[in-house]
């Protein structure tokens, strides 16, 4: 009986391992995967050029027109916050 008991719990240890091991391997693939995604993604943000002021002020002016069309109600910092994160996007 013992040596039944002892087979057993090594073959559970075994699985656990390999378990282990198939999720670490998984874990490895997405992190790298993950990884060449946000490299893409700030190589195209750092070849798009920053924003002209002129460009930021058609793009506020545009933000408060539409604002005062809609009766929101809002500052022209807030135009330009919404300007600045639109560019930013």
């Amino acid at each position: 009986m013992p040596a039944k008991k002892k087979s057993t719990k090594k073959a559970a240890k075994t699985a656990k391992k390999a378990t282990k091991k198939v999720a670490r391997k998984a874990a490895k693939k997405v992190t790298k995967k993950t990884a060449r995604k946000v490299a893409k993604k700030t190589t195209a943000k750092a070849a798009r050029p920053a924003p002209s002021i002129e460009e930021l002020e058609v793009a506020a002016f545009y933000i408060y027109l539409r604002r005062c069309e809609q009766g929101i109600p809002g500052t022209s910092e807030d135009d330009w916050a919404a300007a600045v994160a639109q560019f930013a996007a």
